[in-house]
């Protein structure tokens, strides 16, 4: 059973907490949804001052939107196409400070400000992207990069079993 937790400390306290509790909510489950609609209930409960927490997968050349947390969003996105497209055309995250500023932003939320982007491999394959979206500019940083990688590699050592 899951037990809401309280966030108290600083994100290099907590982001490792959350990490592990993805590892036991993902351990021995193999169904990809399940784990994605927990992985993005886990953040959505942890990330203060976010709007949108989600996946989105790559089918048919595509990304397509898988389970998420917050108002309904774009259903399909092509590769090189807003933050998500651009995070799967260069294999790299995508931190943005202003969406408002990003050439070709999709706006699935009038309320989102900023955005971070991280691309998920199976093996080599691009196998989608996590996308979670702020109603406040420049609420991603470096740290939120590097444990939000950390939370992604976790998820693709999932898909590999």
């Amino acid at each position: 059973m899951f037990e809401t937790k309280s966030y108290q400390g600083t994100k290099e306290k907590d982001y490792p907490l959350v990490i592990k509790q993805l590892e036991a909510l993902l351990d021995g489950e193999p169904d990809v949804i399940a784990n994605l609609s927990n992985a993005s209930a886990l953040l959505n409960q942890f990330l203060k001052d976010v709007n949108w927490v989600g996946f989105y997968i790559f089918k048919e050349d595509e990304l397509v939107l898988g389970p998420f947390q917050g108002l309904p969003a774009c259903v399909r996105i092509k590769p090189g196409k807003g933050v998500c497209g651009t995070a799967v055309s260069t294999s790299e995250t995508q931190v943005v400070e202003d969406v408002h500023a990003f050439p070709g932003h999709i706006a699935c939320d009038a309320n989102s400000q900023s955005e971070i982007v991280v691309p998920i491999f199976n093996g080599n394959d691009i196998f989608g992207v996590l996308d979670i979206d702020s109603p406040i500019k420049n609420r991603f940083d470096e740290m939120d990069k590097r444990y939000l990688e950390s939370f992604v590699r976790v998820i693709e050592a999932s898909l590999s079993k």
